[in-house]
């Protein structure tokens, strides 16, 4: 995944166009990142585009590059209904069609539905504007908790912030958590929340700061100590409050359970171990905090797809994209 097409439009939001344009533009081989290559393709390349708040953009290829390009990123448009040219929706439903991955940011899902290419399946999109496009496109199985959702692919995600989340996931599954996480640290943002997160809580923030510190503090101290057998019992004793309390204010702060949490963290230290080092499958199951291989095995063959050893030979051989991951090739 190292030609990344933007789809440029009048009325894109700036936003959107920063976030893509921040994770794949830059020059980051120093920090270990493979080069990308980010081109901005339009109806007419060379024709200036008129963006919200004064902005304009300069498209410097036309719609035929998504033909070549490894993925293709939809920008949302500031008026998510706003119809989108028809040569536009030709060129995502060909990207499709090839077996490209296609990915909308926030209101791009419209774009994506209006295509067609949503029909049927799962979409998600900012929580404010999930019944408008629900009532748009009622073919859509439109979902409003995840901040990002992948069917078939193509991605969708949530409002804002989430655009920044489905990119570094796009490129953790291509090239690696190593990768992601440089572009992250590059970008002063965490380099990992799993699309099954809250777009927004229930509940607000706790307003204690010492609830929020003790929540905090027990999350490092779980990263560093992940080769041991935690549990919920342990990581509410190192917060100071019981299990039951503990498990509410962590919900509460981060849109998941410490059970998912640990799982997440472990899943993604596994993956480092398998890309980075040579250590056996059991070894990487027991510095990743898995109870056994078994255990292991079967967890992550749940989340990605491949056995780890399938997982390691594929990261070690070729780039891992989200078809490969998903198929087991």
């Amino acid at each position: 995944m190292h030609r990344v097409a933007i789809v440029a439009q009048p009325g894109i939001r700036a936003f959107d166009l920063a976030v893509i344009t921040e994770v794949w533009g830059p020059d980051r081989s120093r920090t270990g990142v493979p080069p990308f290559e980010l081109r901005r393709c339009a109806l007419e390349p060379g024709t200036a585009i008129s963006l919200p708040g004064g902005l304009t953009l300069a498209p410097d290829r036309g719609l035929d590059w998504l033909d070549e390009a490894d993925l293709v990123v939809v920008p949302a448009l500031a008026e998510p209904c706003d119809p989108t040219p028809e040569p536009v929706l030709a060129a995502l439903r060909r990207a499709h069609a090839r077996g490209v991955p296609v990915a909308a940011l926030c209101a791009g899902a419209f774009v994506l539905a209006e295509a067609g290419l949503l029909d049927g399946r799962r979409a998600v999109t900012h929580w404010w504007l999930v019944p408008q496009l629900a009532a748009r496109h009622p073919a859509v199985l439109v979902e409003e908790a995840p901040l990002f959702v992948e069917d078939d692919g193509l991605w969708t995600s949530a409002g804002v912030a989430s655009g920044i989340d489905l990119c570094l996931h796009l490129v953790r599954e291509a090239h690696g958590a190593e990768a992601a996480a440089a572009i992250a640290r590059s970008m002063v943002t965490g380099p990992f929340r799993s699309g099954d997160h809250a777009q927004y809580l229930d509940r607000p923030v706790p307003a204690a700061d010492r609830t929020a510190e003790a929540l905090a503090a027990v999350r490092q101290q779980a990263l560093r100590r992940l080769h041991e057998p935690l549990d919920v019992a342990t990581l509410a004793r190192w917060a100071g409050m019981s299990p039951r309390s503990f498990a509410r204010h962590f919900t509460a702060s981060t849109g998941t359970t410490p059970h998912r949490w640990l799982l997440s963290r472990r899943l993604d230290e596994a993956r480092r171990l398998l890309e980075r080092t040579d250590h056996p499958v059991p070894e990487v199951a027991r510095r990743a905090g898995f109870a056994s291989e078994v255990t292991f095995r079967q967890h992550f063959g749940s989340a990605f797809g491949l056995s780890p050893r399938a997982y390691r030979t594929a990261a070690a051989n070729a780039p891992i994209t989200g078809d490969s991951v998903r198929n087991g090739s």
